[in-house]
């Protein structure tokens, strides 16, 4: 077997250009700097105290009491044991952050294109497309990292299949392991659920093209060894799989026992999400164009246009000084879609969208109807609730398994901002080669020009016809202003479309003056790879760029204590915060940073406790707070933080007179309202050590020597000292998670239930006794030895692969 280095040397060179650009995108990283991400910073809140445990202590906690009352780190950056496919992602990730996933946006698309064929020099070119589109540029800008590690490895799952059904047996299934375990690493099973419908089109248009060519044995071998490839992939993630599976049903994301709302109504029985919470974000049937002109529907919810602008002339006209004017308009108001929050438009790209409609009429075949399909696909599922198409994204709410789990439907344009650049780029491979004639080509170009550079034409000739360019957040602004956003969304929107139209002609150029051979091959990608750069990085560079980056330090330690937090630290007591400043509620995971909080930022956070912030907490129910042992409320007067002191908090633990059953959970959360928790503990349903207990003791008697005391604490531990002259029922202000919490009574293990909607009850026997709480999830051992034996299994597999190609080169 000979080794030929001439051969690598082109890949090679690709790599070292895609770190290179990577780094220069993000330059700022070279000077130590680091990007400034808002979810990031929340996730630094919420994930401090289990962060001092592992420093402290050398060892992981799988649950904290720094957020939400306490809850699992499942979700939170837990590390688990014999996670070797994290440690292969950390190794691809040597770059900083977040020049790491814009270098995994290159390299996994690159060798999409190259598992389908496609030449180096076209392949590094779509890696470029893909790579800076800006919805993957904008989402490393604010801090999905999550989602943005996963749309990283999509493409080389891709791939992996693909090789497969290349008859790549052996590389295909140990690329397909490796990539899909890397997908399900990158934990965000939104983006891999979204995956899993791009395969599933990929499979559908393989099978009617394996049936056409009568090679339906190859097709179904394919499948059945990706289906291997895709369990051994889970085993090597099983242990955070599980414990995520375990935990959702716990979460938001699960089955509310529920059925009222606040407000006393019913509530719509679902599995999962609230239907309008998943539809929240949905894309606008005119925000469509967004993709091939940026700034089609404003842009972002805020925008810098200048003080050339009709916005700035008129808050001078208003009274403004010119530098408060210049600094409004920096913050201008232009997105005029129906979302929520636009942090910046979808922009695939006026060049990559030409290529893409160029490939309609040249690429012929099953690579065309499946990225053709996948595109579609996304597209009408990221309307969501806009009509007419508001029937799909309900049919797939109440029919389709698990995508009532996830929100923020406009996410699944993921997947044609990965089929788009796929396609484009193999127009650019039809037109290299000669399946099409010249006569062809051509009248392909003239439809391609006619479609995408009259579209742009079109806007420019009818805009004020079919748009208005109002937002309803325009409501209750002076009449005056609003005029002036108008001009300037109108001004925005001319000035995209012709950018979009004089980019289309030089695409088309281009393209012509090679049929007309006027310029070589390379000319043309050298050509290409310059516009795609200037289309997508001028203008990624208007919302990501070095002004986002900021000192390491303030990125690592995002948050300083104040007076109030100061005061509170001195207490080394174990409690919980209540945070009620200004602060505290536009950083919601501040307080965890410091403290116990009632609050934090979690898009899964215990279903439960949500309830009942939504009932109880949020209207500052005393009873609630109480029992909570909310020990301190930081407060705001006139500017000034101050910490309240609570004196009525429950304690740690108590022991109550007796315990009532109710019939629903709805009974249970209302009743807290009024109910006196430090006398009477109420339960709607357990697995019969509560009803036993109640029924063979309660009431209790309660004496003035009855005493529970916690003597030690940690994140995982919890030690108490009990002395009740009587057999007696404590509560215990901690979160009930059955999945996990242990009880022991002098070392031995005993049965406790959930009690007032979410705490902990125990019944205890006279006399002194010592009572621990252990978090001990069976989850993690259970998954820890599958994701083990799953390694075992592919290192195995893999060395064999190796063998087995290397015998077959030497034959």
């Amino acid at each position: 077997m000979s080794f030929s280095f001439k051969r690598i040397l082109p890949h090679i060179l690709v790599l070292l250009g895609f770190v290179v650009l990577s780094l220069a995108y993000f330059s700022p990283v070279l000077q130590g700097k680091k990007i400034f991400q808002s979810d990031i910073m929340h996730y630094i809140g919420m994930a401090q105290q289990q962060k001092d445990f592992a420093q402290v202590t050398g060892e992981e906690t799988y649950w904290t009491n720094s957020a939400f009352g306490g809850m699992p780190t499942y979700q939170l950056g837990a590390q688990y044991p014999h996670n070797y496919i994290k440690k292969l992602d950390l190794a691809l990730r040597f770059l900083p952050r977040p020049a790491d996933y814009l270098f995994l946006y290159f390299i996994g698309f690159y060798i999409l294109l190259l598992s389908l064929k496609v030449d180096y020099k076209l392949s590094a070119l779509g890696a470029l497309a893909f790579g800076f589109s800006t919805y993957l540029i904008i989402i490393l800008g604010v801090g999905h990292n999550a989602k943005a590690h996963a749309i990283a490895y999509m493409p080389l799952v891709l791939a992996g299949i693909i090789l497969t059904f290349r008859k790549k047996y052996v590389l295909g299934f140990l690329l397909t392991v490796v990539a899909l375990g890397l997908e399900i690493v990158a934990n965000h099973f939104q983006m891999t659920y979204y995956l899993l419908f791009l395969v599933i089109i990929l499979g559908i248009v393989y099978l009617i093209d394996a049936y056409k060519k009568k090679i339906l044995s190859h097709y179904f071998k394919s499948v059945g060894l990706l289906t291997i490839a895709a369990l051994l992939a889970v085993g090597l993630n099983a242990t955070n799989l599980m414990a995520t599976q375990e935990y959702a049903k716990e979460s938001t994301r699960g089955k509310s026992e529920l059925t009222i709302n606040t407000d006393g109504s019913e509530k719509e029985a679902t599995s999962g999400l609230d239907k309008d919470y998943i539809t929240e974000y949905s894309y606008g049937l005119s925000e469509t164009f967004n993709l091939f002109i940026p700034r089609f529907m404003g842009g972002g919810n805020t925008e810098n246009i200048g003080k050339d602008s009709e916005t700035y002339k008129t808050y001078v006209t208003m009274g403004a000084s010119p530098i408060e004017a210049l600094e409004l308009s920096k913050n201008a108001p232009m997105y005029w879609g129906n979302q929520p929050i636009v942090e910046a438009p979808a922009y695939v790209g006026a060049v990559i969208l030409f290529l893409f409609v160029l490939g309609l009429f040249l690429v012929k075949g099953r690579l065309k109807w499946w990225l053709v399909a996948g595109t579609i696909f996304s597209l009408l599922l990221s309307y969501g609730k806009t009509e007419p198409f508001s029937f799909i994204t309900n049919f797939f709410i109440d029919y389709v398994p698990l995508y009532d789990k996830f929100r923020a439907v406009t996410s699944i344009q993921v997947l044609l901002e990965l089929c788009i650049p796929v396609l484009g780029i193999f127009a650019l491979v039809r037109l290299f080669n000669d399946f099409e004639k010249e006569e062809q080509k051509l009248k392909a170009l003239k439809y391609t020009l006619a479609i995408t550079g009259g579209l742009c034409v079109f806007f420019l000739l009818f805009k004020s016809v079919f748009f208005d360019f109002k937002s309803f957040r325009d409501q209750g602004i002076p009449e005056m202003l609003v005029d002036a956003f108008i001009e300037d969304r109108k001004s925005l929107f001319n000035t995209d479309t012709i950018r979009s139209l004089v980019l289309v002609l030089l695409s088309a150029g281009t393209i012509y003056f090679f049929l007309k051979k006027k310029l070589s091959e390379n000319l043309v990608v050298v050509v290409f790879a310059v516009l795609i750069l200037f289309d997508l990085v001028s203008i990624n560079r208007n919302y990501v760029n070095n002004d986002n980056f900021v000192s390491a330090i303030k990125v690592d330690r995002p948050y300083q204590p104040n007076a109030a937090d100061k005061e509170i630290l001195k207490d080394k007591g174990h409690y919980r915060v209540l945070d009620m400043s200004t602060q505290g509620q536009r950083q919601p995971a501040r307080a965890a940073y410091f403290h116990n909080s009632l609050f934090g930022y979690h898009a899964a956070k215990l279903g439960r406790y949500n309830d009942l912030m939504e009932f109880h907490i949020y209207n500052n129910n005393v009873n609630v707070l109480n029992m909570l042992n909310t020990k301190y409320i930081i407060a705001e007067d006139q500017g000034q933080i101050f910490p309240y002191d609570n004196p009525d908090a429950n304690g740690n633990a108590w022991f109550v007179e007796r315990l009532e059953y109710v019939n629903s959970a709805d009974e249970e959360i209302k009743r807290l309202d009024s109910l006196n928790t430090k006398r009477i503990a109420i339960f709607s349903k357990d697995d019969g050590f509560m009803t036993m207990t109640m029924k063979s003791h309660s009431p209790f008697k309660v004496d003035s020597i009855s005493s529970i005391e916690l003597k030690e604490f940690k994140p995982n531990y919890l030690k108490y000292e009990s002395n009740n002259s009587n057999d007696g029922f404590a509560v215990f202000s901690e979160i009930y998670y059955k999945e996990g919490w242990n009880a022991y009574i002098d070392g031995k293990l005993h049965p406790h239930g959930r009690v007032n909607y979410i705490l902990r009850g125990l019944y205890i026997p006279s006399g002194k006794h010592t009572i621990e709480f252990k978090f001990e999830p069976q989850v993690i051992e259970t998954g820890s030895k599958i994701a083990l034996a799953s390694s075992t299994v592919f290192g195995v597999l893999l060395l064999l692969g190796l063998f087995f190609r290397f015998k077959k080169k030497t034959n």
